[in-house]
């Protein structure tokens, strides 16, 4: 299990960061904002798992006690 999380969250990265770009072509013209790149939407992407990922480690640990 150890052995494929790495690569199997590197696709989830990528895999994420695509769809972010594709969500936010969709809904940009409804909200008059220009579409983003797909470099941008991994940055994007990157900037909420960090964010997300230390509340879902604590939720995680909060939950087994």
């Amino acid at each position: 299990m150890g052995f494929f999380a790495i690569p199997t969250a590197g696709l989830g990265f990528f895999f994420s960061a695509w769809l972010t770009m594709i969500f936010w072509g969709t809904v940009a013209p409804d909200f008059a904002v220009r579409t983003i790149s797909y470099p941008t939407a991994m940055l994007m992407t990157i900037g909420l798992w960090l964010i997300v990922a230390p509340l879902a480690a604590a939720a995680g640990k909060k939950g087994k006690k």
